[in-house]
């Protein structure tokens, strides 16, 4: 989940300083410590500090400390030094950077700090660098008047200290001036709000956007190895405009993706075409009179708009007004920005011609510098679009698109892992992706927040993944949170959704699966960690809660999963009982359902309960589940799997059968059972196996992510493949029973090489038929939930759906997130009653079916072998990947 700056919050006194700047001679220079830094603004101050530079979701990739000069003249640094503590220390600062050079009257001085990995922008070419790693939860950092470390500065308030002249602690800091501040954010930062300093951190300073700025953004500081000089300032170099110098938005945007006017301070002028005084932007777009249209982009290299943040002047811009601006040149986090502070804004009375919105038809263009070429402007697209991530609706009120009829494909889910056709789908998904977003950054989910009613979704409009999405109203193009979105041209909220909201989504919620025919119908369903133990019956548990602070699901702590308490079990029940009975299904097979011999109830309570839920609702004896086996493993997970099925319809033939074999012992154990049609012949006998392989999230060693899009714990699937596919043979061997189908969550899309396994053993994927998908993740759709049959129960198959009720939901209709918002999503209905989609496969059994000639019947010896070889055949392709051309 991506991470979304908040409300960012300029420097004042920095930024008005700025616009107005000129440098001052360097006569001004003075040999001598300046005054330290006082509410009088007396002296250098630390102005900015970002402490979070190179982690997940980081707008910058190193941290920084940036300082400013208030003064009238410029102040030599070189008895000053920078130096750390942490925030629990109590003796001599362990980082000490001396700095270098002077910092310009009302100029700024960027001290580039370390990373903590390698995400984010990079800075401004800092003026100093400092290899201290600042910690993003607290610490304190001391401009201090002497370049060797200070003798164990006090804890507690320091003001009025000579050796220090200023100094900001922050988070759990024990050291500050009055008050410690708030600690920042991966995409914020600490920054002076106060024109004076109060000697308060907790006042002056706010987390806020990140706006680093070095001495050559306004004017600088003089180098170290330059001598004091008497000369005026120099004039700007060729092509650089002076200060406030009139000029194009498209000179601002330039021909790539980085302006070439960064950190200079420019006038111009457009029509503003979306504002944002609400929802975190705090600013407008503009473009320039009667630009827009359709567009030659092989030609029109430069965007002709440009974002302005102006808190200070946001409220006065006003969607069609013609407004000249005056303000700082930066790129921020990608997005061409124009930074302008209170008196930058004038609303020009002339009559100017309206831009038009740029028709952009069934898709934006893929290459990164034509989309720069349209960053800012206004569009107009049209044709066919998809929504193909729905998962931050939930979150962040934006939505996924996919051009054209269908969501984008899991690569591993139509391509071989790891080869050329993988790794150009997964550049292919990625730039073909744009973003609906909101016009805001607000997180929903944060307590703050979660009182503001989600836009775009509801429960008569719940924008699911493979929906159509079509545009009623022009949007803007723009790069933030780390991607192209198209923008509304004012904040969405639920109450302006008629006159704001830009796209319109079909419903593609279906009552019902599609008949699948036959006898009877054999379905597979995830059903979502359903625990009848509940986390507030047992010790340790902790939960995720929903705004009021009531426990909803379990989060860590205990072995249950699942529900809190009874309220939220009966709401979770509820949609998988709709779900179940709404199936058409005969025999379910489950995964992901409570083992409740971990919690020293018989092992079949959790399905027990189930099925007296299901029978509730359908009707006293509709359901029944198989019992455990006498024989158990020595050891089991939590979640197991298990069978219920309709005895009116089809009957058990002999006991349960679970596989106890090392593969398993990171997964669930598989356990299978054969059905036949109830009071009919064995002819029409089937075994069914349902599966529960080990997830891709984690895996150390040889079952550590190889990188080839199958996620970790890949070797063990494959183990698990081979060991089922032994015994299916052995049982088939045993029981005389032909056909033979396995079903459940095998945690690997079809190009995987578990499913290599067990195609090269001779079973059919059956969902292949419907081309739909049991599973959405990271903005793909791809099936983890197989139902494979074998030659002779494959001759036996009418149809086959796969019932799109849940992956393709917003997690927000999940029992799990009742009362996340003050929109109540929840209904006890089958939508979103799991994250995976139930497989449904029509059998017609009442006529014995012949294996094709083709396929003799597997002696066991055979059997094996063929095992080993698809073991082999496994282990080849992940040692040399072209195997997989």
């Amino acid at each position: 989940m991506r991470q979304r700056s908040p409300q960012r919050i300029r420097l004042g006194v920095a930024v008005a300083a700025a616009l107005g700047l000129v440098a001052a001679p360097l006569a001004a220079v003075s040999a001598s410590v300046s005054a330290s830094a006082s509410p009088s603004g007396a002296g250098v101050v630390i102005n900015e500090a970002y402490l979070n530079g190179g982690s997940a979701g980081a707008a910058y990739l190193n941290k920084f400390v940036e300082l400013y000069n208030p003064t009238d003249a410029a102040i030599s640094l070189a008895p000053y030094s920078l130096q750390y503590r942490s925030a629990t220390g109590t003796s001599n600062p362990t980082g000490v950077l001396p700095l270098t050079g002077t910092i310009a009257a009302h100029g700024h001085y960027l001290v580039g700090g370390s990373s903590n990995a390698a995400n984010g922008a990079a800075l401004p070419t800092p003026d100093q660098t400092f290899g201290a790693s600042f910690a993003a939860g607290g610490g304190t950092l001391f401009l201090a008047a002497q370049t060797t470390a200070l003798t164990a500065p006090p804890v507690g308030s320091i003001v009025g200290t000579a050796s220090v002249v200023d100094l900001l602690g922050y988070g759990t800091s024990n050291t500050f001036e009055g008050a410690a501040s708030a600690a920042a954010s991966v995409t914020t930062s600490l920054g002076r709000t106060n024109a004076a300093d109060t000697d308060n951190n907790a006042a002056d300073f706010v987390a806020g956007m990140p706006t680093p700025q070095n001495a050559a953004s306004d004017g600088g500081a003089v180098p170290p190895t330059a001598p004091p000089t008497t000369a005026p300032p120099t004039a700007p170099p060729t092509g650089t405009p002076a200060p406030g110098t009139p000029v194009s938005i498209a000179a601002i945007q330039g021909e790539t993706d980085q302006t070439p006017l960064a950190g200079q301070t420019v006038s111009t002028d457009g029509v503003v075409t979306a504002s944002y005084p609400t929802g975190g932007f705090n600013g407008y777009f503009i473009q320039t009179p009667g630009t827009g249209g359709v567009r030659d982009l092989a030609a029109q290299k430069a965007s002709d708009a440009v974002f302005v943040y102006s808190p200070a002047t946001v409220a006065a811009a006003t969607i069609g007004s013609h407004v000249s601006v005056t303000g700082i040149v930066s790129e921020f986090s990608g997005l061409t920005e124009l930074s302008v502070a209170a008196g930058g804004l004038t609303v020009l009375t002339d009559s100017v011609a309206a831009p038009a919105p740029a028709p952009v038809t069934n898709a934006l263009p893929t290459d990164a510098l034509q989309r720069e070429s349209l960053e800012g402007m206004l569009l107009a697209p049209s044709g066919d679009f998809t929504v193909t991530d729905n998962y931050d609706t939930n979150y962040y009120g934006s939505i996924v698109l996919a051009p054209g009829t269908k969501p984008f494909d899991t690569p591993t889910a139509v391509t071989e892992p790891g080869s050329a056709d993988y790794t150009a789908l997964v550049a292919s998904n990625a730039a073909r992706a744009v973003t609906l977003d909101d016009g805001a950054s607000i997180n929903f989910n944060t307590a703050a927040n979660q009182s503001i009613p989600l836009p775009y979704l509801s429960t008569s409009n719940p924008v699911r993944i493979g929906a159509k999405a079509t545009l009623t109203k022009p949007v803007v193009l723009d790069y933030r949170f780390g991607a192209w979105n198209l923008q509304p041209t004012q904040q969405l909220t639920a109450t302006n959704a008629a006159s704001v909201q830009p796209f319109t989504f079909a419903n593609t919620r279906t009552p019902a699966p599609a008949d699948v025919g036959g006898d009877i119908t054999l379905a597979s369903f995830n059903v979502l960690n359903y625990f009848t133990t509940t986390g507030d019956s047992i010790a340790g548990c902790t939960y995720y809660v929903d705004r009021e602070g009531n426990p909803n699901t379990v989060n860590s702590g205990c072995d249950a999963r699942g529900a809190a308490n009874a309220d939220d079990l009966a709401r979770q029940q509820a949609k998988i009982v709709a779900a179940i009975n709404s199936l058409g299904a005969d025999v379910v097979s489950l995964e992901e359902i409570e083992n409740s011999a971990r919690f020293g109830k018989p092992r079949d309570t959790a399905v027990s309960a189930l099925v007296d839920a299901l029978n509730g609702a359908a009707g006293a004896g509709t359901w029944a589940f198989v019992p455990s086996p006498a024989v158990l493993p020595a050891s089991e997970d939590v979640i197991r799997t298990a069978f219920i099925y309709k005895p009116a319809l089809v009957q058990t033939v002999g006991g349960s059968t679970i596989l106890d074999d090392p593969a398993f012992a990171n997964a669930r154990q598989p356990l299978a059972q054969a059905f036949k049609l109830a009071g009919a012949a064995d002819s029409t006998s089937f075994l069914a196996i349902v599966n529960h392989f080990k997830s891709k999230g984690s895996g150390t060693g040889a079952d550590a992510d190889q990188g080839d899009g199958q996620g970790a714990s890949n070797a063990s699937r494959v183990k698990q493949a081979t060991a089922l596919v032994a015994f299916a043979d052995a049982l088939k061997a045993s029981t005389g029973i032909g056909r033979v189908l396995l079903g459940g969550d095998f945690n690997a899309y079809l190009k995987e090489d578990p499913i290599d396994v067990l195609v090269a053993a001779g079973y059919v994927d059956l969902g292949q038929r419907t081309g739909k998908s049991t599973y959405a993740f990271d903005g793909a759709v791809g099936s983890l939930d197989h139902i494979f049959a074998n030659a002779a129960a494959n001759a036996s198959v009418h149809a086959v759906d796969e019932w799109n009720i849940n992956s393709v939901e917003s997690i927000a209709f999940e029992y799990s997130r009742n009362n996340y918002n003050a929109t109540d999503f929840y209904q006890p209905n089958a939508y979103r009653s799991s994250d995976h989609d139930p497989v449904l496969v029509g059998l017609s059994l009442s006529s014995p079916t012949t294996p094709p000639t083709t396929t003799p019947p597997v002696d066991p010896v055979t059997a094996w072998l063929q095992a080993l070889a698809a073991k082999l055949l496994a282990l080849l392709k992940h040692l040399f990947p072209w195997l997989h051309g």
